[in-house]
């Protein structure tokens, strides 16, 4: 990893249509739309289901390097995130994210170990440290 702070750059752009163009530098480029509860065509992805794929991308991630450095051994992790979007004091926010993940290990005897790391991990990620909402979890080791 690169020393600190890192620095990241996105662009958008619209001609007035109900999608938008996001860039960001030497990537492809997203179109975006509102969600269909907001009057978007519900096939296009939009700035809520980003935020809550980038705290399930960023908790494996997140994991992925912990448990590399704590030599843990692991099959496959999955994660389903969601994010609930409500109004609190006249603003609409999100007020809460849950991980459901599942992950299988190697071995086994090493699900109490696991289990410390995706602790780690979800306090590790810098995703759900930017934001205000509390994010919590339900694990399965098989």
């Amino acid at each position: 990893m690169q020393g600190l702070p890192h620095d990241y750059r996105a662009e958008a752009s619209t001609s007035g249509s109900a999608h938008v163009s996001t860039r960001c530098p030497g990537q492809p480029e997203l179109t975006i739309a509102p969600p269909s509860n907001f009057g978007g065509p519900g096939d296009i992805h939009s700035p809520e289901d980003l935020q809550v794929a980038a705290i399930a991308s960023c908790f494996i991630l997140s994991f992925r390097a912990i448990a590399a450095a704590s030599k843990l051994d692991w099959q496959r992790i999955e994660v389903h995130a969601s994010g609930t979007l409500d109004q609190q004091d006249r603003a609409v926010l999100f007020t809460g994210f849950f991980l459901d993940v599942t992950l299988a290990l190697e071995d086994a005897a090493h699900a109490d170990k696991a289990q410390r790391l995706l602790d780690k991990a979800k306090q590790s990620c810098f995703i759900t440290n930017s934001l205000k909402a509390e994010t919590t979890m339900s694990v399965s080791i098989t």
